[in-house]
C-alpha cells in the first residue's frame, strides 16, 4: 500500500517519542500490505475498528494514540486523516475528518 503522508507520522512521533516505534512498525507493515478490502485489514489488525466512507481507525502503542486513515482499495493508497491521542480522537467525527 501506498501511505500519505509519512511525514504526518515523523510530525507526531517528535512530539509524541513513545509512539515513534509502534508508528514505524504500523508505517513498515501497512507499505508492504495489499489490501482489497475491509476483510484483509482485519485479518491482521483485529482491533481496527472499520468506519463509513472507507476510513479506518487503529489503535497505536496500546490505545494510547489513535490513527485514522481513510483507504482507497483499487489504487492501493492509504490517506492519514487523523493522528492524535485518544482523548483528541474523542473530540472529532472520524467518519469526517
Amino acid at each position: 500500500m501506498r501511505i500519505l503522508s509519512r511525514s504526518a507520522l515523523n510530525r507526531f512521533a517528535t512530539s509524541h517519542s513513545d509512539a515513534k516505534g509502534a508508528l514505524d512498525a504500523w508505517y513498515h507493515e501497512v507499505r508492504h500490505a495489499t489490501w482489497n478490502g475491509p476483510a484483509d485489514i482485519k485479518a491482521r489488525y483485529r482491533s481496527a475498528d472499520i468506519l463509513p466512507g472507507n476510513r479506518v481507525v487503529f489503535n497505536i502503542k496500546g490505545n494510547r494514540y489513535r490513527l485514522v486513515v481513510c483507504v482507497n482499495y483499487a489504487a492501493h493508497m492509504v490517506f492519514i486523516r487523523f493522528l492524535g491521542t485518544h482523548a483528541e480522537y474523542n473530540r472529532i467525527d472520524a467518519e469526517q475528518v
